[in-house]
């Protein structure tokens, strides 16, 4: 195997060494819908998809770029909006899925979840990565009342909308997954809940905004920086919207970043290791 010191001698420019870094990556997470006047329960946004591991090969004198996605926005009488991306150097978390206006749930990193006539929920790890990066949403269902179903979440697909002959209740969201590379276990992406007319439902855990209960009810925004789906509204009332990403990246503290305009970040220490934690926009970061 050629080493970077082997490189060195053969090009006389020294090539100075590589190092480790562990990510987590959570995107926006999509925004609830909104069915208008007559349109019953929509469903929750799907959680922002939620990627986590160690990247190789990070050297000093490299910029790397960053992404925190925003959510999607929740829909008045309309569809909510996709969540954005969210990015670190070759690693790319996708948005949660959009929640439909009397359509089906939107795929996402999460998929969305489907309004009250039935409509399926949206596909979830979109991007198509192992290990999936999100879940799928529910089914909406129709009954006396109408109730859409929840948006999936990163560690569980939302839950379908449910009817009796006397009672509606939005599907609960997807739960989040668990993570501790900022010191201490935090739960990030969870679904939107559906909206419902007798009893409205739970974001999941991480962040998911809860669905609308009653008519003409708004559904509740994610949680900023973990990537919550938005709740679903009910008849005219408003979709929440998706809450924020957030890019973590621990890595050595031998090592100091420099957290480049654009971003908006902090470090703290870790035993033996730094966090950086970037909350807000876009930009380059790198380490001496």
């Amino acid at each position: 195997m050629i080493t970077n010191a082997i490189v060195g001698v053969l090009t006389g420019i020294p090539t100075p060494p590589t190092f480790s870094v562990d990510y987590l990556v959570v995107a926006g997470g999509g925004g609830g819908g909104s069915n208008g006047e007559g349109g019953g329960g929509s469903g929750g946004g799907g959680a922002g998809g939620m990627r986590t591991s160690t990247l190789t090969g990070i050297s000093g004198s490299t910029n790397y770029t960053v992404t925190v996605g925003a959510g999607g926005s929740g829909g008045n009488n309309s569809s909510g909006s996709k969540g954005s991306n969210s990015v670190f150097s070759t690693i790319t978390s996708t948005g949660g899925g959009k929640a439909n206006k009397l359509a089906t749930g939107g795929n996402g990193g999460a998929g969305a979840g489907g309004c009250f006539n039935k409509q399926a929920g949206g596909t979830g790890n979109e991007g198509v990565y192992s290990p999936t990066e999100g879940a799928d949403g529910g089914t909406g269902n129709v009954s006396s009342y109408v109730a859409g179903a929840g948006g999936g979440g990163g560690g569980a697909s939302g839950t379908n909308g449910s009817n009796t002959p006397s009672a509606s209740v939005g599907g609960n969201g997807g739960n989040g997954t668990a993570s501790s590379i900022s010191g201490s276990s935090v739960t990030y992406a969870g679904g939107g809940g559906g909206g419902g007319y007798t009893a409205g439902s739970t974001g999941g855990s991480g962040g998911g905004g809860a669905g609308s209960q009653g008519i003409d009810g708004n559904g509740t925004a994610g949680t900023t920086n973990r990537g919550g789906g938005g709740g679903g509204g009910y008849n005219v009332g408003t979709g929440g919207a998706g809450g924020s990403g957030i890019v973590y990246i621990k890595y050595p503290d031998t090592k100091t970043i420099t957290i480049g305009a654009g971003l908006t970040g902090s470090t703290a220490s870790a035993g033996g290791y730094t966090v950086a934690t970037i909350t807000a926009g876009t930009g380059n970061v790198s380490w001496a």
